[in-house]
């Protein structure tokens, strides 16, 4: 087996041991967000980060701020300042102010124009994890990926090619901070889950250049999960591939995940997930519609998020969504 693409970290910014994946503290649900604009998109995965326990424990330790040197937009210090409010609030809704004064640095997003929960939330993390190797020189990749946002929503996709000529196995490795799964044909989250880890042929154009036989050749290549993240963040595509329609289905998921049907060492041990926040898209079509999200608050109790609209719920409502984005904790 030849390996490319796992080498040991060569520093630690962050040590796992400082993460904290239970509340550290518990309390009623937070305050609920304005929308200002077509911000819903935004306000789900602002809620939906907030409620993410050892990311909320981190950032309402303040232990970014106090050591942050970082001049101007550090979306770090913006989460952490956001996530305080929201949970410490009297009023009933607050407004990310700071968030949207900020959009540009995160993606291409403005105010006035809707935009996508997912790709928010993949630009949002992204700058989070800009923001803690900011003055950090000399960081390879591996170093990279022992930030507290690599530490928390970060895991490896190992693909395992197998060459059909000489058998030889070849193995590549990923960082992931989320997973995106095709849901066509899919009616539940372990069928989509089975698809991703289905061994697919590459032939014709897709052939694969063996190191072993020197040339093009027939492969199958397999992923896997390699090494499980702490928080799992599920994207389940609606978009139709070819029509950009989108697909409404149902997708059954459950409260209670074990992943290592997934993983590449299937012989280990159990590896179950518990499901903490939902996001739904209602609408349509993919372009436009309104975000509305499901979190389970420290106090453990659910509750619907829909901009200023904080309202209790049971785990039913919640499993029988017609979910985009699902949040899952070890």
């Amino acid at each position: 087996v030849t390996g490319k693409g796992m080498t040991p970290p060569e520093k630690t910014p962050f040590p796992s041991e400082r993460i904290f994946m239970d509340w550290r503290q518990k309390r009623r649900p937070g305050a609920g967000l304005y929308n200002l604009g077509s911000t819903c998109y935004l306000n789900v995965i602002l809620q939906c980060l907030t409620y993410t326990p050892p990311l909320a424990n981190y950032l309402l330790s303040r232990q970014h701020s106090r050591f942050c040197r970082q001049q101007g937009f550090c979306m770090m210090c913006i989460m952490e300042d956001h996530v305080r409010k929201v949970l410490y609030s009297s009023a009933s809704a607050i407004r990310p102010r700071a968030v949207i004064r900020d959009l540009k640095y995160i993606g291409e997003f403005k105010p006035d124009i809707p935009g996508d929960a997912y790709e928010f939330l993949r630009c949002t993390l992204n700058a989070m994890q800009a923001a803690c190797l900011s003055g950090s020189s000399h960081l390879t990749i591996f170093s990279e990926e022992t930030t507290i946002i690599h530490q928390i929503f970060g895991g490896f996709l190992r693909s395992r090619v197998t060459c059909s000529n000489c058998k030889g196995v070849s193995d590549f490795y990923k960082v992931f901070m989320d997973v995106l799964l095709k849901i066509k044909g899919a009616s539940s989250l372990a069928t989509a889950l089975e698809d991703f880890v289905t061994p697919q042929q590459l032939d014709g154009r897709k052939r694969f250049k063996c190191s072993k036989c020197k040339k093009k050749v027939a492969a199958s290549k397999m992923v896997t999960i390699h090494h499980a993240p702490r928080v799992l963040t599920v994207c389940l595509g609606r978009a139709d591939d070819k029509t950009s329609r989108k697909l409404s289905q149902v997708v059954a998921y459950p409260e209670f995940l074990n992943l290592r049907p997934y993983m590449s060492d299937l012989a280990g041990e159990p590896l179950f997930y518990s499901l903490y926040a939902v996001v739904v898209h209602t609408g349509h079509s993919c372009l436009g519609g309104h975000f509305f999200c499901y979190t389970k608050a420290s106090n453990e109790q659910w509750y619907k998020m829909n901009d200023v609209s904080v309202e209790s719920c049971d785990i039913h409502t919640v499993l029988e969504q017609q979910a985009y984005l699902l949040f899952y904790t070890r």
